[in-house]
């Protein structure tokens, strides 16, 4: 059986990162899509579906925050974000607006080959077929196959990969105190860089979702020292 390849989409003003990544990328089976920036972009991806973004922080106009926030009104299409910048503020706040991962400037592009990897495994397995499209949990629903909660009056809030998937790992250990290190790892693939405290933001994000925040929260409580834990009781539904 032939498997199609994933089409990529890299965001970049730099037309000799654009080159570099469509000839690298495209080497090693992907179809890769370019823009220079968000007027470029957009039109694109009214014609185009792409599996990923690649998307350059620093561009002129819209920048990659911007891009971000915009496509995370109406699209979940993991996003992965570059960053010249050293201090983690750009890679908190791409987190916060919805990115699924990041990568420094400048970067090994065997390094980002990884990462894309990582996020579209990580995206193609969140519903595997075995597992039942409905999880009920306190008092949200999560329907695995259109990635949305939806809550006691029905309404849908559509969720991005990083959120659903982080709120997968929760699903899948309730009453489990869950390390931050450990959410890192199973959330990326990888282990978590020394000091790095991005997951909590990305857990900060996901009470968001659930109409909590990091003081009040009952769903998912922080455990002192240690890391998180789901409270509720999880149930599958047909």
């Amino acid at each position: 059986m032939t498997t199609t390849p994933a089409t990529l989409m890299v965001v970049d003003d730099d037309p000799e990162i654009r080159e570099l990544l469509a000839d690298y990328l495209g080497r090693h089976g992907y179809q890769v899509l370019t823009a220079d920036g968000a007027d470029a972009l957009y039109p694109q991806l009214a014609e185009h579906t792409p599996d990923l973004l690649i998307v350059d922080v620093m561009m002129p106009g819209d920048d990659g925050f911007t891009i971000c926030r915009e496509l995370r009104k109406t699209n979940d299409t993991p996003i992965i974000m570059l960053t010249a910048s050293a201090d983690d503020t750009d890679r908190i706040l791409g987190l916060e607006l919805g990115a699924d991962d990041y990568i420094g400037k400048p970067f090994n592009p065997r390094e980002l080959l990884a990462r894309i990897k990582a996020v579209l495994r990580r995206s193609r397995s969140a519903t595997a077929p075995h597992e039942a499209r409905w999880v009920r949990f306190g008092e949200w629903q999560l329907d695995r196959m259109t990635r949305e909660l939806i809550d006691q009056a029905g309404e849908r809030t559509a969720l991005s990969g990083a959120d659903f998937q982080l709120l997968q790992v929760f699903l899948e250990r309730p009453a489990q105190v869950i390390t931050r290190d450990d959410l890192y790892t199973l959330t990326r693939g990888r282990d978590a860089p020394p000091l790095d405290r991005s997951i909590d933001v990305h857990v900060c994000r996901l009470r968001q979702r659930l109409g909590e925040d990091a003081q009040h929260s009952q769903l998912i409580r922080t455990v002192r020292g240690a890391g998180y834990v789901l409270t509720a009781r999880v149930e599958s539904a047909s």
